[in-house]
């Protein structure tokens, strides 16, 4: 193999190596946004439900849910 042939060869390692890892760091980061996604759909959802009893609980204590 020639030198001009190695560098050409060890070139195209680095890059397939840049890439694989650049898509392993968009995986993670893609990961983590859903987990983030799905933690705050989460929260919101237990906001709406301590909302909505705290609701029926006025409702209650002032006669408005009969």
């Amino acid at each position: 193999m020639s030198s001009n042939q190695n560098i050409s060869f060890q070139a195209g390692q680095a890059k397939g190596q840049t890439q694989e890892k650049a898509s392993i760091m968009m995986d993670k980061a893609s990961n983590a946004a859903q987990s983030a996604k799905e933690s705050l759909q989460e929260t919101g959802q237990q906001i709406k439900e301590k909302a909505h009893g705290a609701s029926e609980s006025v409702k209650n204590a002032t006669g408005l849910n009969k």
